[in-house]
């Protein structure tokens, strides 16, 4: 995935929980979507730093991998 095809998913996911927190309806399924939908955004978000740090330091962006949700919702902000 290149960082056009990221910064589109990026958008995608942030319109769709925009839409979910924007509804009248939280039902025990939305908030288990939202919930999907931020740490499917961490990743994203953890992957385009990825592939930028690859390039800023001349190596391969494309060589940089998708993390498990368990290990970038650990991170500390």
């Amino acid at each position: 995935m290149d960082e056009k095809d990221l910064l589109r998913r990026i958008h995608s996911l942030v319109d769709e929980e925009h839409r979910l927190r924007d509804s009248a309806e939280h039902t025990a399924e939305t908030r288990t979507r939202m919930n999907d939908l931020e740490a499917q955004l961490d990743q994203c978000w953890d992957l385009l730093r990825q592939r930028r740090a690859r390039r800023q330091y001349d190596e391969d962006p494309d060589a940089a991998q998708v993390r498990p949700k368990s290990e970038v919702e650990g991170y500390l902000q």
